[in-house]
């Protein structure tokens, strides 16, 4: 069911999207419209929605859930996301060490220091698995709103293990959860 999900948020596009498939009582697939109300409340409540879907709640579940899904899965979105992860990277990593990770965005090489401090040390020891998860982002095709959700959350949770030095989170084991659950 999740495959023949994804496929039909990848035809439909963020901006244009009308229609989300939901399941109905019986647990069969029905395209619902999706209402501009939708699109406002599934932007307003991004976080929780990113959080459930992060933690695997199926988009089909419910309306708010599916209108996420589908901004999130956008390649719009997806090349943000992927943008953000290359100039952590660009701030991080030495100009002579950045090598092939660096190729997808030339934007990103010229990134300054940001405003928010960056764990580098952790940064920089999961360089190559972060410049992994940035150019799966980028792949053409359907991929499953957890993945591109846990990545949002990586990147926005301040209190996370790219920003927080007391943070105990293991920064390449979520990065790997989350190239994991972008492929699957």
């Amino acid at each position: 069911m999740h495959d023949r999900y994804n496929w039909f948020m990848s035809h439909a596009r963020e901006d244009n999207a009308k229609h989300v498939l939901l399941e109905d009582d019986l647990g069969r697939l029905t395209l619902r419209r999706l209402r501009p109300w939708d699109r406002i409340m599934a932007r307003c409540l991004a976080e929780r929605l990113d959080r459930e879907l992060a933690r695997g709640a199926r988009p089909e579940t419910n309306v708010g859930l599916a209108a996420r899904a589908v901004r999130l899965t956008s390649m719009k979105s997806r090349r943000d996301l992927a943008k953000s992860l290359q100039r952590i990277l660009a701030v991080v990593l030495p100009a002579g060490s950045r090598g092939e990770l660096m190729t997808a965005d030339p934007s990103a090489r010229a990134a300054r220091q940001p405003y928010v401090p960056i764990r580098r040390d952790r940064v920089s020891r999961s360089a190559s698995e972060l410049a992994e998860l940035a150019d799966r982002l980028l792949q053409p095709g359907p991929v499953p709103a957890r993945g591109v959700a846990m990545v949002c959350q990586l990147l926005t949770d301040g209190g996370g293990p790219l920003y927080r030095r007391a943070c105990r989170d293991d920064l390449a084991a979520i990065v790997e959860q989350a190239t994991h659950a972008l492929i699957s």
